[in-house]
């Protein structure tokens, strides 16, 4: 199936038709809302407050819906893989989680296929291990959509519990340890700058809603 990641950067009305609208066959919306108010945001990018990913649509279609709320979106497409299941929900209600959504660059001193190997074969294993993630989704990019879309290289989802907005203990899963605390984010910050993340990412807290009939 083809997905597509649409990042805006104005409040999203989401409406019951969203979907129908959109023309796809799923519809994932990322909201930055006041149930992750105190979480923290950073990156250097425009700040975005809504990614919509849409399955199986036409992209000049969600172009055109996703652009009367914002006429200056960035949208991509995207190869998915998910590497931990998110828990499962009923449509359009709320998961119980922090989503974090990232958005990557990669660094220029790196080829694409490095970038990807890193990423996915051997960060991947280290991020889910040195954090309390539930749910795992990286998006590769393929194209961007929309002529002033930033050159990003992925987009990734992580899910943790919602403690972990305010509870460093609770993102990174050391049970109020403070060595293995210390201990996990350095293992993870090490391994974050083999790949350039520690540099030029974007990091927009979200609430997760999705439909999927």
């Amino acid at each position: 199936m083809t997905k597509l990641i649409a990042a805006l950067h104005a409040p999203l009305d989401v409406s019951p038709t969203l979907r129908e609208r959109l023309g796809a066959s799923r519809l994932q919306v990322n909201l930055d809302d006041a149930d992750v108010a105190p979480a923290m945001r950073f990156g250097p990018g425009e700040p975005i407050v809504a990614l919509v990913s849409t399955w199986d649509a036409d992209p000049a279609r969600v172009l055109d819906v996703l652009g009367e709320t914002d006429p200056g979106l960035h949208a991509y497409r995207v190869t998915e893989r998910v590497r931990l299941d998110p828990a499962p929900v009923p449509d359009g209600e709320r998961l119980d989680v922090l989503a974090n959504v990232a958005i990557l660059r990669r660094p220029a001193d790196m080829s694409r296929e490095e970038y990807l190997e890193y990423w996915m074969v051997q960060h991947t294993p280290i991020a889910i291990r040195t954090q309390a993630t539930s749910g795992y989704v990286q998006n590769i990019v393929e194209d961007a959509l929309t002529p002033a879309s930033p050159e990003i290289s992925a987009i990734v989802e992580e899910h943790f519990p919602m403690a972990a907005m305010t509870d460093p203990h609770a993102f990174y899963g050391s049970g109020g340890d403070e060595a293995e605390l210390q201990r996990r984010f350095a293992e993870l910050m090490e391994s974050v700058a083999r790949f350039g993340a520690d540099k030029g990412l974007d990091l927009v807290p979200t609430s997760r809603y999705s439909w999927t009939r």
